[in-house]
């Protein structure tokens, strides 16, 4: 499904989250080269004509964490939905920069439905942006479950079973293995 065949007044943005700090890989991990290509540059790839607009989070330039950061991947994700809220958006399509091999099938899942996320890697999701202040209030409030799948179970969001593996960067051996 392209930007355009989705119904008027439904705009999507994708939010790629590349704030987390890479302990496990030892560098910054959207940088990272697959096939000659950043990760980020594969991620963002996979986004296009799916979505009507595409930011960063986490990153210099990029979309703050909200409220604060260092709250993980809800933090990027709040940092989206209020940045999508404030600019017209109404569903937010949240994705790991770390996730080069984005099943196309998994993403034109959940771009069907909204709240949903995928059931095996919860941050790759979409969410309406007219939840972007219970989420803020949910990690202000010092809760300490700041799991991605909690947050979505909380809010009733439907899981989404991708057909295919889904490739997650987290180690330099991840990484030789794509």
């Amino acid at each position: 499904m392209g930007a355009g065949a989705r119904g008027a007044g439904v705009l999507i943005l994708g939010a790629i989250l590349a704030g987390g700090r890479a302990s496990r890989f030892g560098s910054d991990k959207a940088a990272a080269l697959v096939d000659g290509r950043a990760l980020i540059d594969h991620v963002r790839d996979a986004l296009t004509g799916r979505v009507d607009a595409i930011v960063l989070v986490g990153r210099d330039g990029g979309i703050a964490d909200r409220p604060l950061p260092g709250l993980g991947p809800l933090g990027g994700i709040a940092g989206a939905l209020h940045h999508g809220a404030a600019h017209g958006f109404s569903d937010v399509l949240t994705v790991p920069c770390d996730t080069p091999r984005l099943p196309a099938d998994l993403l034109e899942a959940l771009l069907r439905r909204s709240p949903a996320y995928c059931l095996d890697t919860p941050v790759i999701g979409i969410w309406p942006t007219a939840l972007a202040r219970d989420l803020e209030a949910r990690l202000a409030s010092g809760d300490r479950d700041r799991s991605v799948r909690g947050w979505a179970q909380a809010i009733g969001a439907l899981p989404v079973l991708s057909r295919a593996p889904i490739a997650n960067v987290n180690r330099p051996e991840d990484l030789l293995a794509l």
